[in-house]
């Protein structure tokens, strides 16, 4: 009984995230939801084949939904919601052209980068690049973040049981800390919208770390940056009613 409701938590968790990845907004950090599959894996509670193939099929589908959608009936709603959610028609334009220049190796490593993964997308579907030359590189992203935090549920999983069945209450209240000290950071680089989006994607220390290396990549810097003032990039203003 209970082997079957740890199995189909699983699959659900599964499911969850291949919402997440297809870019459909959901108010929880999805690096997070990765890493608990890694953790019941650690458990013996869930398959690790399931889990591996499971993320595959997530990369995938999730990407290649979110590609087609940005390519054809979500571009207008992007262009209309997405400034409200931190993906201005400015920074999209940047990233395609940043995307155009550097070609397939700049959609993978976009993709795998905290806070870069959907507005990679987006800008690749913008950018008017063919789905067989988009897709591949952007899968792969996709999938080495995937399983990159499959392998951190998978070592850090047992650590974090131990904490939680020792200390409940500190328990939750450290990774209650741990949610909102990202929300913050993320929020204090890229502003309010900004940062609410980059945090849906990457809440861990690990995948802020992450995005501070990328910070100092060339190219990938003027995307995963800080937030910049708004002299320094006067098409992200929105025009003032006359």
């Amino acid at each position: 009984m209970k082997a079957g409701a740890a199995a189909a938590g699983g699959l659900a968790t599964l499911g969850l995230l291949l919402v997440m990845e297809a870019g459909i907004p959901v108010p929880l950090p999805a690096d997070l939801v990765m890493f608990t599959v890694g953790e019941r894996v650690a458990a013996g509670v869930f398959p690790l084949w399931l889990a591996v193939a499971g993320f595959e099929v997530i990369s995938v589908i999730g990407t290649t939904a979110l590609f087609v959608a940005c390519r054809g009936p979500a571009h207008q709603l992007i262009a209309r919601v997405g400034p409200h959610v931190g993906l201005s028609q400015a920074r999209v334009r940047r990233t395609a052209a940043f995307v155009e220049a550097r070609g397939r190796l700049s959609l993978a490593a976009g993709r795998a980068t905290p806070g870069l993964r959907t507005l990679t997308v987006i800008a690749a579907g913008a950018s008017g690049l063919s789905g067989r030359r988009a897709l591949p590189a952007l899968i792969l992203g996709s999938s080495i973040f995937l399983q990159f935090h499959l392998v951190l549920g998978l070592l850090l999983g047992p650590l974090a049981d131990r904490a939680f069945n020792q200390a409940k209450g500190p328990a939750l209240a450290g990774l209650a800390v741990l949610a909102v000290g990202a929300l913050i950071y993320w929020r204090a680089r890229r502003g309010r919208r900004g940062g609410t989006e980059a945090w849906t994607e990457a809440a861990c220390p690990a995948c802020i770390g992450l995005s501070l290396i990328a910070e100092h990549l060339p190219g990938l810097a003027s995307q995963a940056g800080a937030r910049v003032p708004v002299a320094a990039h006067s098409d992200d203003r929105q025009p003032r009613p006359s």
